[in-house]
């Protein structure tokens, strides 16, 4: 839906800005109580979102600055690893992009029916559980081939019904703001105020915020990855700067607030969406019903939005030679069917593995965080460069900040996430050599890919012992 009308047509601020915005605040944000109280206390969230709050916009100025001084590079977080760090890496910005979007879809398909059980499950009846039972498991399917057929076939209307859905998943998020601000009670945020019930430091409980505060914001760079069909290239910094500022205040407040509705280590302990079972207690039962029907349009929005990123960043990568030929296929809609198909179809493996395994949104959540590290790390490492051979000393600054966002990122992501996405990594090596071998330009490899391919492969094996001991 949303996929038709951007390959189309060109966007202009407003639907720019919504594509972003939607992208962003889509299921985590309906869940941030409970996943922020599970491990840190009130002292850590305060310095966790400051630190956030600097490297998110330094990031996203990174982003706008690249956006306005290299147009030529339409598509972003893939086209600025490729063009400032060669073949290999600019592959690897992808991949690791692309299956971090796939595992946003599938947390979107199973959040979706997480919420539908407020509506379906009662005591001793479990329908759609915490989104991975098999009722679930047809439902997810259901939806994901609906909005691929959709998508295919193209709706004119999609733009309007972005926006629309934006606005109405930030009516609800409105409304609780307000009300959690009327019923805050200071006494209760103040209660073990720095966490030692959870037994390890605040410092401790500041990086164990990181990846949660991440995967929130993951979207942010939604406008660079379509700039290509942009009206004016200036409104894709633009709109990402406005909706990460709009993005920020309501996680910030959402998050701090609840603190002061409940008790944190009872606040732990709600079931997610945690923010509907918040409302109940200060609205009644209504409340459950405005934030579950909040979070499905919510998620609606941004399963859109992620639909048309999770293909397009494949679809360039084609069209550079870095991924295989048939991700560049298009159909008479001009929409990249091929990257369409093979990216819905990995989103179908996953949501039968979930059934499988009994994981829920939280498990996703972690995986789809650290696949994401690597390229937005890139985007620091890229304009670092530029300033460098531009001898502009406020690039260097802005360049600077975001590296070291990212840097920090790395490191308070911890050893077994670092671990799991070099496993995820691994298998993307044969994607890059099949790519290879159908372009006679770039056949052969350089000797410094060839010892950073054998360099993954031999970590992959110690990684695979560690995960599994």
């Amino acid at each position: 839906m949303l996929g038709t009308y951007l390959w189309k047509k060109k966007l202009g601020l407003t639907a720019l800005t919504a594509l972003v915005l939607s992208s962003m605040v889509g299921a985590g944000v309906f869940s941030l109580p409970q996943n922020m109280a599970e491990i840190a206390s009130p002292a850590a969230l305060m310095i966790g979102w400051g630190i956030t709050g600097v490297g998110i916009l330094f990031l996203a100025t990174a982003l706008l600055f690249l956006s306005r001084l290299r147009p030529d590079l339409d598509g972003g977080i893939f086209t600025y690893a490729k063009e400032g760090f060669g073949e290999l890496i600019g592959f690897c910005s992808a991949w690791g992009y692309w299956l971090c979007a796939v595992v946003a879809n599938v947390s979107y398909l199973v959040i979706v029916f997480a919420a539908l059980s407020f509506f379906t499950d009662k005591e001793g009846i479990t329908i759609f559980g915490d989104g991975n039972t098999w009722q679930s498991l047809l439902g997810e399917s259901v939806l994901l081939w609906l909005v691929h057929w959709l998508v295919l076939r193209g709706v004119q209307t999609a733009a309007g019904i972005n926006k629309l859905a934006t606005m109405a998943k930030l009516l609800p998020l409105g409304a609780f703001i307000i009300l959690a601000a009327i019923a805050f009670k200071m006494d209760i945020f103040d209660l073990d105020f720095t966490g030692i019930e959870l037994g390890v430091s605040v410092w401790q409980q500041v990086k164990d915020t990181m990846l949660i505060t991440l995967w929130v914001f993951i979207g942010i760079e939604g406008a660079v990855v379509v700039s290509a069909r942009a009206k004016k290239r200036k409104d894709v910094g633009i709109a990402t700067m406005l909706a990460v500022a709009a993005a920020l205040g309501i996680y910030i407040l959402v998050t701090l607030l609840s603190l002061g509705l409940v008790p944190r280590p009872e606040l732990a302990e709600i079931r997610n969406p945690s923010m509907a079972n918040l409302m109940v207690g200060l609205i009644g039962s209504a409340g459950e019903i405005i934030i579950a029907t909040g979070l499905i349009i919510s998620v609606c929005g941004a399963y859109l939005s992620w639909t048309i990123m999770a293909a397009e960043v494949p679809f360039i990568a084609s069209q550079h030679g870095s991924f295989p030929k048939i991700f560049g296929l298009q159909n008479g809609n001009n929409a990249p069917s091929s990257s369409l198909w093979l990216t819905n179809s990995a989103v179908q493996l996953s949501l039968v593995l979930i059934w499988l395994s009994g994981s829920n949104y939280n498990s996703l959540l972690a995986i789809a965080s650290e696949m994401i590290l690597l390229p937005y790390f890139l985007v620091g490492a890229f304009l670092l460069k530029v300033a460098f051979d531009r001898s502009n000393k406020g690039l260097l600054l802005i360049a600077v900040g975001a590296c070291i966002y990212g840097l920090w990122l790395l490191y308070a992501s911890g050893l077994m996430n670092l671990l799991l996405s070099v496993v995820l990594y691994a298998p993307g090596v044969i994607v890059f050599l099949y790519a290879r071998r159908q372009n006679p330009q770039k056949h052969n490899l350089y000797p410094a890919e060839k010892l950073a391919i054998a360099a993954l492969l031999i970590t992959t094996i110690p990684a695979i012992w560690l995960l599994i001991k």
